[in-house]
């Protein structure tokens, strides 16, 4: 099963998180099929940069987003995209 979750980078006590496409079994901050993204909740107000396509793209091929990650595609625009032409998306997978 693969999961769109975050990946931790940066130093002590200053994260700075990629958005990556994994699966289950690997750690954390371990191997990723790919990135799509980068998440900085230390700036005001918080970067949320996410490449919509790609999210799109792992969304239709079945990956589950984490509780986080929902919310940040949310924030992205990424997740109403999907959701509003879902049959599009899921038929130019299956071809």
């Amino acid at each position: 099963m693969v999961k769109i979750r975050l990946s931790r980078g940066g130093a002590k006590k200053k994260p700075i998180y990629k958005v990556v496409v994994a699966d289950i079994k690997m750690p954390r901050d371990g191997r990723f099929i790919e990135a799509i993204g980068r998440y900085n909740p230390r700036t005001e107000p918080s970067l949320v940069e996410i490449d919509n396509e790609k999210a799109i793209k792992w969304l239709a091929r079945g990956a589950q987003p984490t509780n986080t990650v929902e919310k940040l595609l949310k924030i992205a625009g990424a997740r109403q995209e999907f959701e509003a032409n879902k049959e599009k998306y899921l038929q130019e997978v299956s071809s």
